[in-house]
């Protein structure tokens, strides 16, 4: 009888595996065998003959803590150009927003809730910049027809998303850089930060506020415990400044202490340069968690989209003994991110452990410029999504125009992907 048991149960293994069918632990099939599949979207706004999608949903993404099956994504600030010393902000009044969705049981997407975050006060933000001395990043708000616009106190450029276990979610951002506490209903409780903007006495050390415009707080997650955030920052920070910052390939991950408020900070070494991103990052454990590296180059033209298994349980917490210290802590009187690796080393600080788990463009032939959200699903399956800058790009002259992929010739869209890893 146990043979035959253990015969049946192999089957249902190898089975489920042919059709990547998920067996949660609740016995609940989730079937993932339709991916990748595209968000459902509409068109946001018709700009010079091109339609800027209501997309955006692929900055980040997370689990519902509970229901297997069903997530969270989330928007950056909104459709936008690069333009003179800011950016054009196609439609200004964009409410960056979460949408809850779910795989249903005929394996298609089906959208839940849409939740559009708001200010304390219960009124939508914009993702308009923040004023000087609350998050500002020195960037001047634009319309799509090069007017100055204001900016906005409660402005997000969220980046990634936590689904907490009691119903709110945490949101990393790239402004301040900020993480934001929204209830269930996307109402702001809490904003913490490296700067006085905080709404209590918890505070991010102090040189996270020398991000580079644009390269704040990219990726978020939460241990299995529930009990710490941690965040990447996107690319090596100006520390002390832009012209003084030459290890081009450290950037920084930070913990937060949800009870407690206290912080940690580790060194991540980079395999590109300047121009490479860490983004999402998601929790295989309590100290090892998956990384997004890549750069801007579409996959199918030789981009780089990579996940590499970290360690944070071996890396040396650089806080440093005075987290109001503007350049952090300094090795012979000079910020990390003046150092070399070797000056690093020689100082006793080690960086996170890290190696490679999977190569997207290899393993998939990935063709999305912007991998930015994942999340880890057990079984050694991993969910990616990807950031479609609402459907355009900038043509040069700060103008929208249609975010074409190479490999296709399609308008790029958010799309949910499965894919193995060791």
């Amino acid at each position: 009888m146990k043979k035959l048991l253990l015969s049946a149960m192999m089957l249902a293994a190898i089975t489920a595996c042919k059709d990547e069918v998920i067996i949660d632990e609740n016995n609940q099939d989730i079937n993932y065998s339709k991916l990748p599949q595209e968000f459902p979207f509409s068109t946001l706004a018709t700009l010079n003959n091109v339609a800027v999608i209501n997309g955006g949903f692929g900055s980040g993404a997370a689990a519902h803590p509970t229901r297997k099956g069903e997530f969270y994504v989330i928007t950056d600030r909104g459709p936008n150009t690069d333009y003179l010393n800011g950016k054009k902000f196609l439609a200004p009044s964009f409410t960056p927003s979460i949408m809850h969705f779910k795989i249903n049981a005929g394996g298609n997407i089906e959208v839940i809730r849409y939740i559009k975050l708001k200010n304390p006060s219960g009124q939508p933000i914009t993702g308009l910049p923040n004023p000087a001395g609350m998050g500002s990043t020195g960037e001047t708000a634009y319309d799509a027809n090069g007017n100055i616009l204001g900016t906005d106190a409660y402005g997000l450029d969220s980046e990634s998303i936590v689904a907490a276990a009691d119903g709110t979610f945490w949101v990393s951002d790239e402004y301040g850089p900020h993480i934001v506490h929204y209830n269930a209903d996307g109402v702001e409780m809490e904003r913490i930060s490296p700067i006085g903007v905080n709404t209590g006495t918890r505070k991010l050390p102090a040189v996270l506020a020398k991000r580079r415009p644009n390269r704040g707080m990219e990726g978020l997650c939460i241990t299995p415990d529930g009990k710490t955030l941690v965040g990447t920052i996107q690319s090596t920070m100006y520390v002390p400044n832009k012209n003084s910052a030459t290890n081009k390939t450290l950037t920084r991950i930070v913990t937060f202490d949800i009870a407690s408020g206290q912080t940690r900070q580790f060194l991540y070494q980079q395999d590109g340069g300047a121009s490479d991103s860490v983004c999402d990052i998601t929790a295989l454990s309590n100290t090892e968690f998956l990384v997004i590296e890549r750069d801007g180059n579409f996959g199918s033209q030789g981009g780089i989209k990579k996940v590499y298994r970290i360690n944070i349980s071996g890396a040396s917490n650089v806080n440093g003994s005075d987290l109001s210290a503007a350049d952090g802590m300094m090795i012979n009187g000079k910020a990390l991110e003046q150092c070399t690796w070797s000056e690093i080393s020689a100082a006793g600080i080690q960086a996170v452990s890290k190696t490679l788990a999977v190569d997207l463009v290899a393993k998939l032939g990935y063709e999305h410029d912007k991998f930015e959200g994942m999340v880890y699903l057990g079984n050694n399956k991993l969910a990616v999504f990807n950031d479609d800058d609402f459907g355009i790009v900038d043509d040069g002259n700060g103008n929208p125009k249609a975010k074409i992929l190479p490999k296709t010739g399609k308008v790029d869209k958010g799309t949910m992907y499965i894919v193995d890893i060791p």
